[in-house]
């Protein structure tokens, strides 16, 4: 075979190669991650002759409260863990054990990576869902306590976090009841309790995407790592 054959056999060859790992390469890093919702501060400052605008996006405190051992836990203690969150209470009648089926579902999914996602519920009737009512609902659904904690502590403290730190009533809609919240929403809360979306909880497709979507932070997070490898 001439030179210019082999040539042109490697030309022809390499060029679908090379096209093909840039686009792989490329669409890494164009894929549409869950995106941030709300933020305290926009500052703005001139970088080599760039007006750059850095955002203070809003994360959720380090709230406290007693989960459905007894024991007081607090959200520093999840660093570095994606949270999916939701609010219910143990004797609802209504999409509450439809809620804790799905979030059921969930946890399951992700039994692999038990220690990159922890679920969180609230309840919303603190004076009702003791300590032991939440550990009989727990248990009645068969959930693993080491992923999973139902919080209790005063309605106050709740409700506070509920529409300051979640944001409650803007995400139902502007419709969420202050005196008494009930709502259908799951949120999902990045390594940084950065909220990156809610999902209605009742709807099979919503979990699907809220599925996806934990997957995509768990993307995220290897990104990051990858990053900081470059750098060493």
């Amino acid at each position: 075979m001439s030179k210019k054959a082999i040539l042109g056999l490697l030309i022809a060859v390499g060029i679908p190669v090379v096209s093909y790992l840039i686009v792989k390469f490329a669409s890494e890093d164009a894929v549409n991650m869950p995106r941030r919702y709300f933020y305290d501060s926009v500052t703005e400052r001139v970088e080599k002759g760039k007006l750059v605008r850095d955002t203070a996006w809003h994360k959720i405190s380090n709230f406290g409260f007693t989960n459905q051992l007894g024991d007081k836990v607090f959200a520093d203690s999840l660093k570095g863990k994606i949270l999916v969150v939701d609010y219910f209470f143990t004797h609802c009648p209504g999409p509450c054990p439809h809620l804790t089926r799905n979030m059921k579902k969930m946890q399951d999914a992700f039994l692999n990576t038990d220690s990159l996602v922890h679920f969180i519920s609230f309840t919303v009737d603190p004076e009702r869902d003791s300590v032991q009512a939440l550990k009989l609902y727990a248990d009645k659904y068969q959930v693993r306590h080491n992923n999973w904690w139902f919080l209790t502590g005063t309605k106050k403290e709740i409700y506070d976090l509920a529409f300051n730190e979640f944001k409650a009533a803007i995400v139902n809609g502007g419709n969420a009841d202050t005196a008494f919240l009930h709502t259908d929403k799951f949120y999902l809360l990045d390594k940084d309790r950065v909220i990156r979306g809610w999902y209605t909880g009742t709807d099979s497709l919503e979990m699907s995407r809220l599925a996806r979507d934990i997957g995509l932070l768990f993307l995220e997070k290897d990104k990051k790592k990858k990053r900081n490898l470059f750098r060493k």
